[in-house]
């Protein structure tokens, strides 16, 4: 095993953005879902549901930071399926017999994922600034708000890693990530939860999501944050730790698959 772990990582991840010439696809979905979302909310539905705001209130600021969760869910998309392609076709295997850090081939992912997550990001706020988009943010509050999208992109990444090497299938992987690419859907994103039925309001207002989105929005918009700034750090941490165990252990536990 090589201990030039930095170097193999760098190396694994030049292979994940040479893979997007051959995939192109999987990139542009992971763009154009949240944007066509972004621009569906903004346009055909925006006028009904800023009524749920209250007068003065712009729809487009307060759906921009659910799309932006969106958007890091999508890109773990591309992630899943990328590394359970890998395993179907041997390519892990053969890593596992060469002389390489086996610990650059997990994190060369992860790393990748995170580059083109964060680049999506961009792309798609500057759709939003296009439709009207009017963050309030200063130089320091967006850093935060990159530095935390990051943080973010790094555990759903580590989740998806794990989904992709425990689905039996391609689909299968697509499929297991559904939750993190909708999840914004049932949560503060969209409209307020307090307009949503009382047992569906309290699921929205108390799942991960919700207060990763009242952190960004506040971060970008203003809004009072309150304690959704801590509760959304430990639940990064705790999905970050959890899934890069799970993915750790799925890595190595099926030596037929995985070699």
């Amino acid at each position: 095993m090589s201990t030039y772990v930095l170097s193999d990582a760098a190396t694994m991840v030049r292979r994940d953005f040479r893979h997007l010439r051959r995939y192109p696809l999987m990139t542009i979905s992971g763009i154009m879902t949240p944007t066509i979302m972004l621009l569906l909310f903004v346009f055909v539905f925006g006028g009904a549901m800023k009524s749920s705001l209250g007068a003065g209130a712009s729809y487009v600021n307060y759906l921009v930071p659910g799309i932006l969760m969106m958007t890091l869910g999508s890109g773990c998309a591309a992630t899943a399926i990328g590394v359970n392609m890998d395993m179907a076709e041997g390519v892990v295997a053969r890593f596992r017999i060469m002389a390489i850090s086996r610990a650059s081939v997990l994190t060369g992912r992860a790393v990748g994922s995170i580059i083109r997550s964060l680049i999506s990001v961009v792309l798609v706020i500057g759709v939003a600034l296009i439709v009207g988009f009017r963050p309030s943010a200063g130089p320091v509050q967006w850093l935060a708000a990159f530095g935390f999208m990051a943080l973010l992109s790094l555990a759903l990444t580590w989740l998806a890693l794990a989904m992709g090497m425990a689905a039996k299938s391609v689909a299968g992987a697509n499929s297991s990530t559904l939750l993190l690419q909708f999840g914004p859907f049932i949560s503060s994103g969209f409209v307020p939860p307090d307009t949503m039925p009382v047992g569906v309001r309290w699921f929205a207002e108390n799942q991960p999501f919700t207060s990763m989105i009242e952190t960004l929005r506040g971060l970008l918009l203003g809004t009072p944050i309150g304690n959704s700034e801590i509760i959304a750090f430990a639940w990064c941490v705790a999905i970050a730790l959890g899934g890069y165990l799970w993915a750790r252990a799925a890595y190595n536990h099926d030596p037929i698959r995985l070699a």
